[in-house]
């Protein structure tokens, strides 16, 4: 008989003394087809606005994507985050990024993109430094696209496999999310708080680990399994709903 998945409670309504770190596909943003086809409803924009000035900024999205993308996606509003599961990182005037892509990788891509031309609904999501090959749309694809990245990865010294729902990246080795969340628990305005991260992926793990460790605690969006996750939420809609509990009455 399969082990019974655990029972989580949803998590206590956002408290002035969090540092709230916040996932975004899957937690934020419901899934498209391809990345590009996300919509950011203005009422969220406005939650996180007031969120963000309920912390006193100790609000930070942490994204697969890379910042200039979440910059577009939430504008005018722009917060503290990290892109690149890490790799880029943005704290008021305190910044990091990676190198730049080896020419080793805009091979791959025109490879991939090639690829991606003869399998119908498949995407290939340019990550500059990082490549992203997407299958949401058409699942049977999905095992040729992680052969695809599996046979191109010994050509990327200093890369590794990323697997998520329904997509491989090809990206640098170094940071994951949780090591970002380390990084920006050591600044202010996050320094001295009660983190807690919420997130829905695999990759999201990494962080649960990290604000559990600090005492804090962790929200898992949705019911994969296993999970270090304390809390759980059922989908995005309960994510805006928790997030609009914040908002003055």
């Amino acid at each position: 008989m399969a082990a019974e998945s655990p029972t989580r409670p949803p998590p206590p309504s956002i408290d002035r003394a969090w540092a709230l770190f916040l996932d975004v596909d899957g937690t934020l943003l419901s899934f498209a087809t391809e990345p590009s086809a996300v919509v950011v409803d203005p009422a969220l924009r406005d939650s996180l606005e007031h969120a963000h000035r309920h912390l006193d900024g100790a609000l930070a999205l942490i994204s697969g994507r890379p910042l200039a993308t979440l910059d577009r996606l939430f504008a005018p509003l722009q917060l503290p985050a990290a892109g690149l599961h890490g790799l880029e990182r943005r704290n008021g005037d305190r910044q990091s990024a990676p190198a730049a892509a080896p020419d080793a990788l805009h091979r791959i891509r025109t490879e991939a993109e090639a690829l991606s031309a003869r399998l119908p609904g498949t995407v290939v999501e340019d990550k500059a430094v990082a490549l992203g090959l997407h299958w949401r749309a058409a699942p049977q694809h999905g095992p040729q696209l992680r052969a695809f990245a599996e046979a191109a990865l010994p050509r990327l010294p200093g890369y590794r496999l990323q697997p998520g729902d329904h997509v491989v990246e090809l990206r640098p080795t170094g940071a994951d999310k949780g090591d970002a969340i380390a990084a920006l628990l050591e600044q202010p305005p996050f320094r001295g708080r009660t983190p807690v991260f919420v997130g829905d992926d695999l990759t999201d793990e990494h962080g649960f680990a990290v604000v559990n460790a600090r005492h804090g605690f962790s929200v898992l969006v949705g019911t994969r399994e296993p999970s270090a996750a304390h809390y759980t939420l059922p989908d995005v809609a309960a994510v805006h709903a928790w997030l609009e509990d914040a908002l003055p009455a």
